[in-house]
């Protein structure tokens, strides 16, 4: 069965590719990854990593993190993350720029389950209904994610609980994105 959301996603991250080989001439770069192993990774010098977006041979399996906070995760949160390998996105919505999270790596998907559950437990002890990450924008304090509950895309104040929400459902968050090269 096709999932859209992985097709979203994929053409997100082509979007971005195309855009910046009209502008700089070449893959998208960056200096964030150095020395991080990818599959992403096309090549790589002593200043920057060139890279492009890889789709996984297998998808990404959630359980463990499912099984530690005993929380059942949407299955949207669970597709933004499980089936590509890219850099993280630059991109605006809604007037607003934010970086657009990904899965650079296997090692980069253990530290994003971990922070994933650290997430979860916060929102459990602090008795706010459960949300995943998904962006992160200018304010460290503001984030965006998927509302585990109702699969909607909020704009989230962390520590305050308060939430906006921004699209009914991340496929047409997604789809309603646009890639920022500069």
């Amino acid at each position: 069965m096709e999932n859209t959301l992985h097709n979203a996603l994929w053409a997100l991250a082509q979007k971005y590719v195309a855009k910046w080989r009209k502008v700089q001439q070449c893959l998208p770069c960056t200096e964030a990854y150095l020395g991080l192993a990818s599959p992403c990774v096309e090549s790589e010098n002593a200043h920057q990593v060139q890279w492009q977006p890889v789709q996984r041979d297998t998808l990404a399996d959630f359980t463990n993190v499912e099984h530690a906070i005993e929380l059942r995760l949407h299955s949207d949160i669970k597709d933004f993350y499980n089936f590509m390998y890219c850099a993280d996105l630059p991109v605006h919505f809604g007037g607003e720029r934010f970086n657009l999270l990904q899965v650079w790596s296997e090692d980069d998907l253990a530290r994003l389950q971990e922070n994933i559950l650290g997430h979860l437990m916060m929102q459990r002890q602090r008795k706010y209904s459960p949300s995943v990450f998904i962006a992160t924008t200018d304010d460290e304090m503001t984030i965006i994610a998927i509302d585990n509950v109702t699969g909607q895309v909020v704009k989230e104040v962390l520590n305050k609980g308060s939430r906006e929400v921004l699209a009914d459902d991340v496929e047409q968050f997604i789809e309603a994105l646009e890639v920022d090269v500069s």
